[in-house]
């Protein structure tokens, strides 16, 4: 194969591409009312996608672009591979961690047809590969069987923190120790329901128990559209409040990602008492750079905007079915809810100067960070385990920012051995 967008000018390729591009179903669905054009460069290609009157075109040569991305050709052959290699698999990846990817131009532009240009992309990955046949709606696999059924029980439960009075929407499932299930920046506690419904988990004797932030999901918002905003302190008094409410019979493991893994990293310095033990996933003592204009812009459907910005944090191998439902759990969050989350996860919170004081002979600690996830990394999560006493780290190889969603099945690999330690 030609290295690169090379592979383009190879016989039939672009006429594949081109075919897909104006036949393409899914493409379709979104193309009404679009006007954008977007260039992929490398040294002496360049192609250029143009979306408009309902209707999508692919060309070489020099033409105009509101957008361009540029790379090597070495860069652009791993973004082309049918796995692509970590942070080599999504533009907004390829953009923060790989050096010499290149973004110019119009960036609103991009916000606004991030979708497009990715659904674009996917096809000309399928095309430039040779495979043949329709396109198919998605290029990740299929688990090939319907989504299994969550036996969640839940309720509402009164809790008070910062000084006013919340109602927070919980669930609970199985029987045995129970895991206490922090979901992610702008999402809810649907994440769990496939770790839930997982029979090696529930074989293993373990509950589950998870519950809405404010705002998301089916817990009652209680700041005007756009006014929310996430605090530390705020945040750690809702999960104590949470855990009087519930009634638990045993101390639960805490389990989080993102910045629910940040706050359990909180959790074992302000209350290790709480917990038998706790699970921090895709966490660090601190992550910069991951705030963005775009998702409460007027000019953006955040609706969309916001699951593409995530999308390429899960991992390509992660089932289609499971990465399509964090998208829609993405798409369906509040205005403002998921901003406002960022605004803890990326700047609020900062223990830099306090993880080292974490105790871990009070409250055993295990940090799991997926390979694919290029808003904290595994480089990110090992430095911060190495800086506290006793604290272990697992890298999770075909893994992505979101692993009890995105892939439970493969998650419990690497879940199950850190229950089973904090069990014993």
């Amino acid at each position: 194969m030609a290295a690169g967008w090379a592979a383009a000018r190879q016989e039939g390729a672009m006429t594949r591409w081109r075919a897909l591009c104006e036949t393409d179903v899914a493409l379709a669905r979104h193309l009404p009312h679009a006007a954008a054009r977007f260039a992929v460069e490398q040294e002496g290609l360049r192609l250029v996608f143009g979306f408009a009157d309902g209707g999508a075109t692919l060309a070489e040569g020099a033409s105009e672009a509101d957008t361009t991305f540029a790379a090597p050709a070495e860069t652009w052959a791993k973004f082309l591979e049918g796995t692509p290699p970590r942070h080599h698999h999504n533009l907004f990846a390829m953009r923060m961690r790989v050096p010499g990817f290149r973004v110019s131009g119009d960036e609103l532009v991009w916000a606004q047809h991030c979708h497009l240009l990715r659904r674009a992309l996917d096809l000309g990955r399928w095309a430039l590969r040779g495979e043949r046949g329709p396109a198919p709606a998605s290029l990740r696999p299929s688990l090939g069987a319907p989504a299994p059924c969550p036996p969640a029980r839940g309720r509402y439960v009164p809790v008070r923190a910062a000084g006013r009075d919340f109602v927070l929407y919980g669930e609970a499932s199985g029987e045995g120790p129970p895991i206490l299930g922090l979901h992610t920046a702008g999402s809810d506690a649907r994440q769990f329901h496939r770790l839930m419904a997982e029979p090696r988990l529930a074989a293993a004797g373990w509950s589950v128990v998870t519950f809405d932030l404010p705002g998301h999901g089916r817990s009652p918002a209680i700041a005007e559209p756009g006014a929310w905003a996430l605090s530390t302190d705020l945040y750690a008094e809702l999960i104590l409040g949470f855990l009087d409410a519930w009634g638990f019979a045993e101390k639960p493991v805490l389990l989080g990602a993102s910045m629910s893994g940040e706050i359990a990293l909180e959790m074992a310095l302000r209350a290790p008492e709480r917990f038998a033990g706790i699970v921090a996933c895709e966490a660090a003592d601190h992550i910069a750079g991951r705030r963005t204009p775009f998702a409460d812009h007027p000019r953006v459907n955040a609706a969309v905007f916001t699951p593409e910005w995530v999308e390429g944090l899960m991992a390509p191998q992660s089932p289609a079915e499971c990465a399509a439902e964090v998208w829609w759990h993405y798409s369906q969050g509040g205005a403002g809810t998921f901003p406002g989350d960022i605004v803890f996860y990326s700047g609020g919170w900062d223990a830099r100067d306090r993880v080292h004081r974490i105790d871990t002979s009070r409250c055993p600690l295990w940090m799991l960070t997926g390979e694919y996830d290029f808003s904290c990394t595994a480089e990110h999560s090992a430095a911060t385990a190495g800086r506290i006493p006793g604290a272990r780290f697992q890298r999770m190889d075909g893994m992505g920012h979101f692993p009890f969603a995105e892939n439970p099945a493969r998650f419990l690999d690497f879940l199950l051995p850190a229950l089973n330690s904090l069990r014993a």
